[in-house]
Formats: C-alpha cells, sequence, structure tokens
C-alpha cells in the first residue's frame, strides 16, 4: 500500500496533473464513498458519526497550514491596506444603496430611512470588530468559515458554511438583477424592458440574460489575476467616488425639506424592517477577510482596510439616503431606478444618466470583488471537504481558484435568470444576519474558553450565559414582532440579556489575549452585536424565515448524506492509515 502509493506521487511529480480534471478522486477522494459498501457501511454510522463532528473543532494550524494544501497551489500575496480598503468600498457599495434605499424608503421607512442606515450600520460595524480581530489570528481565505471551525466546531461551521454559500449565490444574483435596471434606465429605457416576460409565478415570471452575462464577465476578470482585478477595482471605484460625491452635493442643493414630513410615516416598526432589509448592503466587508492569505501583512492591512471602509461607506450611506428623500418625496421614489428618476423629476434629467453610469460602475465592482472573496469562501470550504475539494483548487498560472468561481458564477447566474430582487434580499439579509451573529459567539468563546486550559465549570457558566443572551434577544425581537409598544415583555428580557453578559464580565477570567489586534470592550461589544443581528433578523418578513427554513432543511440533508461522512473521513485519514 504505502510504495503503491509513493509510485503515485512520484509519478504526479513526474507528470503533473492537469488542473482541469475530472476523475472520481478529485471530487469524492474519501473512504466513505470509494464503493457502495463503503457508502452503506458509513450511513449505518451516521449518529457516531454526528456525535464525532458535532463538537469537534478544527487547530488553528490545520486552518493554516494543513487545509490550504489541498490547494495543491498557493495564491499569491499580491495586496496591501490600500487594495483592501478599495475592495472593501468596491465590494459594499452598489445595490444596496442604489436599489434598496430607494425600495425601502418608498415601502417601509420614508424619509427615516436614514436611521434604519444609521441602526444597520451600528450593527455592522460591531460584526467588523469581530472579524477584525479573527482575520488577524487566523489568515486563511475561509473566512468565518475558518473561524467557526476553530472557536465552535465541525457542525455549526457547517451551518455557517451552508449560509456562506447561500449568500454568495443570492448576493451576486441580486447585484446582477439591480444591474439590469440601471442599465435600462441609463438607454433611457423602463427597469424590466430588457427582461423577457412570461407566465411563470409573481417574482418568477421576469428573466433576465443581461444579468447572467454581467455575471460571467465578472468572473471571467477575477479568474485571470487578482492583482489585475484590485488595480480594475480601485478605478472603477475611484470614478464611482466622484459620481457619489455628485449625487450627495446635488441632493442637498435640489432639497426640499418638506420632503421630509412625514419623517417616519410607518413608525419606528417600519425603520427597524427597511434596516434589517438594507443590511444587505453591508454584507460584502466580510470579503475583505477572505483575502488574508493573499495579503502581504495580514496583522496591519486587514485592520486598515475593514475598519477604515466600513466607517467611510456608513458615513456615505447614511448621506445619500438623506439627499434622496430631501430630494423627492417618498411616495414619488421610484423603487427600480430611485436616484436615477428623482433628478429627472427634479429638472436634471441628463443627470440620471451619470448616476445610472455611476451606480452601474459601483454594482460592476460588487459583482467584481464579489466574485474574487466568494471563491476563496468557497475554496476553503472545499479544503475542509465539506464540499468535494475540486472546488478547492488553485490554477498554477492565474493563482486563483477558478473552480469555485465557477460554482458561484453557474449557481448565481440560474438565480438571477429567475428571481426578483426583493425575493433575493429578503432572504440574503436574514443569511448574514445569521452568520454575522454565529461571529460574535465564536468571538466570546474565543477570548473565554480555550481547550484543555478552561476549568469544566468555568465552560457550563459560559454555555449558560451564552443560552441566556441568544434566547434573551431572541425574546426582545419576538417582543418588538409582537407588541412594539409594549413594556412588560421588555422588562424581563433586557435585563436578562444584561445580566447574562454582565455575569460573563464578571464571572469568567478571559482565557485568550489577542496578539495583535482585539474588540475593545469585550464582553459587551460581542454580545450586544448578538443582539443587534438577533433584532434585525426578527424584524423580516415571515416568508424570509420560511425560505430560509427550506434551505436550511436541504443544507441539512446534504450534510446527512455527504458533508458529515467526507469530514469525518478527512478528519480520521491518519488514524485509519
Amino acid at each position: 500500500m504505502s510504495s503503491c502509493s509513493s509510485e503515485t506521487k512520484n509519478d504526479e511529480q513526474i507528470h503533473p496533473q492537469s488542473y482541469f480534471r475530472w476523475t472520481k478522486q478529485d471530487f469524492f477522494p474519501e473512504e466513505s464513498f470509494q464503493n457502495w459498501s463503503n457508502y452503506r457501511h458509513a450511513l449505518s454510522h451516521t449518529p457516531l458519526r454526528f456525535k464525532d463532528r458535532l463538537l469537534a473543532r478544527s487547530q488553528y494550524s490545520d486552518e493554516t497550514e494543513k487545509l490550504r494544501k489541498q490547494s495543491e497551489n498557493d495564491m499569491k500575496r499580491c495586496l496591501t491596506w490600500w487594495d483592501l480598503m478599495w475592495f472593501g468600498f468596491g465590494a459594499v457599495i452598489g445595490a444596496g444603496i442604489f436599489v434598496l434605499t430607494g425600495q425601502q424608503a418608498h415601502e417601509n421607512a420614508g424619509p427615516a430611512i436614514v436611521l434604519s442606515y444609521v441602526a444597520s450600520g451600528f450593527s455592522a460595524m460591531l460584526s467588523v470588530f469581530c472579524y477584525t480581530e479573527f482575520a488577524v489570528e487566523i489568515p486563511v481565505a475561509g473566512g468565518s468559515f475558518a473561524y467557526l471551525r476553530v472557536e465552535l466546531g465541525d457542525f455549526a461551521a457547517f451551518v455557517t458554511a451552508g449560509n456562506i454559500l447561500l449568500e454568495c449565490v443570492l448576493g451576486s444574483a441580486a447585484v446582477a438583477r439591480a444591474w439590469t435596471s440601471y442599465f435600462a434606465s441609463l438607454i433611457n429605457r423602463e427597469p424590466d424592458s430588457l427582461r423577457i416576460h412570461t407566465g411563470l409565478a409573481d417574482g418568477y415570471n421576469l428573466l433576465d440574460p443581461i444579468a447572467v452575462i454581467v455575471l460571467v464577465i465578472a468572473a471571467t476578470i477575477a479568474m485571470s489575476s487578482t492583482r489585475n482585478t484590485s488595480v480594475l477595482n480601485w478605478i472603477a471605484s475611484a470614478v464611482n467616488t466622484l459620481v457619489i460625491l455628485f449625487v450627495i452635493v446635488t441632493g442637498f442643493l435640489n432639497a426640499d425639506t418638506s420632503n421630509m414630513k412625514p419623517f417616519a410615516p410607518y413608525g419606528v416598526e417600519g425603520v427597524f424592517q427597511a434596516a434589517a432589509i438594507v443590511y444587505f448592503a453591508y454584507g460584502g466587508f466580510d470579503t475583505i477577510a477572505t483575502m488574508a492569505e493573499e495579503t502581504k501583512n495580514p496583522s496591519r492591512d486587514i485592520p486598515l482596510g475593514l475598519l477604515g471602509s466600513m466607517s467611510i461607506v456608513t458615513i456615505i450611506y447614511c448621506l445619500m439616503a438623506l439627499s434622496l428623500t430631501m430630494m423627492q418625496k417618498y411616495t414619488d421614489i421610484d423603487p427600480n431606478a430611485a436616484y436615477s428618476v428623482a433628478f429627472e423629476r427634479v429638472g436634471m434629467k441628463w443627470a440620471k444618466y451619470l448616476v445610472a453610469l455611476g451606480a452601474l460602475k459601483g454594482m460592476t465592482t460588487v459583482l467584481l470583488v464579489g466574485a474574487l472573496g466568494q471563491a476563496r469562501y468557497i475554496t476553503h470550504i472545499a479544503r475542509a471537504h465539506m464540499i468535494p475539494p475540486w472546488f478547492a483548487l488553485v490554477h498554477p498560472k492565474t493563482k486563483t481558484p477558478i473552480n469555485a468561481t465557477l460554482l458561484v458564477t453557474i449557481s448565481s447566474a440560474c438565480i438571477a435568470f429567475f428571481s426578483s430582487l426583493d425575493i433575493l434580499a429578503r432572504l440574503l439579509s436574514l443569511s448574514t444576519l445569521f452568520v454575522f451573529m454565529m461571529m460574535a459567539v465564536a468571538l466570546l468563546v474565543r477570548r473565554y474558553y480555550v481547550s484543555g486550559v478552561t476549568p469544566r465549570t468555568s465552560l457550563l457558566k459560559l454555555v449558560v450565559f451564552l443560552l441566556i443572551i441568544i434566547s434573551s434577544s431572541i425574546g426582545i425581537s419576538a417582543c418588538w414582532g409582537l407588541d412594539p409598544s409594549g413594556w412588560v415583555g421588555y422588562a424581563v428580557t433586557i435585563p436578562l440579556w444584561f445580566l447574562s453578559t454582565l455575569g460573563i464580565s464578571v464571572l469568567l477570567p478571559q482565557q485568550r489575549a489577542p496578539k495583535v489586534w482585539g474588540v475593545p470592550l469585550v464582553p459587551w461589544l460581542p454580545s450586544l452585536s448578538i443582539a443587534a443581528n438577533l433584532f434585525l433578523m426578527g424584524s423580516l418578513g415571515y416568508m424570509a424565515f420560511v425560505r430560509f427554513g427550506i434551505c436550511t432543511v436541504i443544507m441539512l440533508v446534504y450534510y446527512v448524506f455527504f458533508g458529515l461522512h467526507a469530514t469525518y473521513d478527512m478528519a480520521h485519514q491518519q488514524t485509519q492509515v
């Protein structure tokens, strides 16, 4: 057996394998999938394997060293904080501000949409703190997936991986659909005029071939070179910045303060419902964390890139939302191309073309950076064998994960072809909020629990406090959803959240200090992030949870029949040998 294995390795060194290969071993190399007998044996041991993987935590060295070998080639370290700053800018500013602002101001928040951006921006910034500490300590392409594997274990990482995949696919599809609407506005057509009208169910009846083409072009650029993609991104983002400054300044020059009344026509409930949906606009920042393997100095460049870009983006979002609602009455805002139509109605018809062009540039960079970052997520998930390891391969010439990029692009293109933006945005926001909530939980575990060091009594206290924080946060969200003006529920849930956080702060000593950069005010900021994300999740509509539940069931079915056995074999392969 060993001599045969060494012969195979020597043969591979003499005759390197082609990158684009399609053998069974590239997709299903694990022992459980070698034949039907092995697979039936694996299925019969599903409960035992699930127990083994439920809380199995990955080691730091596994994520940063061993798993990277699954890609066969390393990605090239070619990025600085300047690149990451522009990646953050390019990844975030797109469909969120140019499309969702108009939609939510018109339907849920009115002029108070600016408060929706403040609320979602505050929650996003809390998540940025958590991401930054992890990205500095564990600089790998997997982002939140890798961080959760280390801190919360294999199963929690899988559930998060499923939501990351969902976020990647739906995010690109949503932006691509918005791209078509703004392109139609640029050529003086109705937003849906370039889509194919069919007799399918409402929300799925407008087919969008242009969105598919745009996704393919962005993916092709991202696959060619990370460095070239970065240069193209910051040039396009710089142009987009000029357009944004024009929108803000011109919007305020044409402002009519009477348009701000009533300020919150749908009440506080509408403000938070809009905040939960426009949170999608902040979702791209986690892309920066996936660039860690390609960053020259992660401990310095990632904090500068993440915190710097998100601070600027939050201010820009608030100013742009305010300029739109001051320029046009919320009832008259066009939900599909808000800024372009708003300028046209104040007598600046020519400006709508400039705004549409800027929006297109913004959404193009979102797709470009998204294709880059999402592929890195997929790469690391495949390295852990949660999906076939064929998707983990890095191309030897381009130093980019082409297979992973193709997976996201093809999936996004299929969904963008059929589904409308509002359906995608609600499900995407829920998935994004769930991942960010899990990140905050993982940070508290990281600070207060070290395997083999933390006493069992301290671990039990930590688990109890975390359960109370999560359940009380869910309770606060439920109280808001059932009776926003009531006080009895809040009188119970808010003190429970406060006391459980205080309990961690007073009764549990921190077991691990960050080496380079750490989240301040632990445990208060991570606990507040958990509460904020769960509160915003509760502000989303019923159907968003139904779709989320269906997707989660599909993920769990996949895990039981494939992911569990692949990761089990991967973890125990040395023991088996």
